[in-house]
């Protein structure tokens, strides 16, 4: 049993895993900011721009409530789907033009370091047999 905790602790401290923990907290964090972009900032623009419709409250009533009975409306709220699939629009854009930045300066990095001087080149095959024929021409 210890030998199994022992192995959990050497996978569970490796480099690769608490990078990954690291990119899930931070990504978290920026699903939230960008879900308050879009619902705070971007969503009251379009809503303007279509005369005051709110995307959040667009639903499809299959069954209305009923006070008497007390039930509760069954509704598709495809209204949060739009909200959500422009969320995902945005935190895709935004993260292509990240890595598109790095790359870019990664790219520019390797430019900047100076080229390797080729090596000299060595003598031909047909060098090589023309200096041992004459060697051996030599020899005789």
């Amino acid at each position: 049993m210890k030998k199994f905790f022992q192995e959990f602790k050497d996978f569970a401290m490796r480099g690769n895993v608490l990078d990954m923990a690291v990119g899930v907290v931070i990504g978290g964090a920026f699903g939230k900011i960008t879900t308050s972009l879009v619902n705070d900032i971007i969503m009251p623009f379009v809503s303007m721009l279509t005369g005051g419709i709110d995307f959040s409250q667009w639903k499809w009533v299959l069954k209305a409530a009923d006070e008497a009975t007390e039930t509760a409306e069954v509704a598709v709220n495809f209204g949060n789907l739009i909200t959500v699939v422009l969320d995902f629009i945005i935190i895709a854009f935004v993260i292509f033009s990240l890595i598109k930045a790095m790359n870019k300066l990664k790219k520019k990095k390797e430019e900047e370091k100076p080229a390797e001087p080729e090596a000299p080149a060595g003598p031909t095959t047909e060098e090589l047999l023309t200096e041992i024929r004459d060697l051996l021409k030599e020899q005789k």
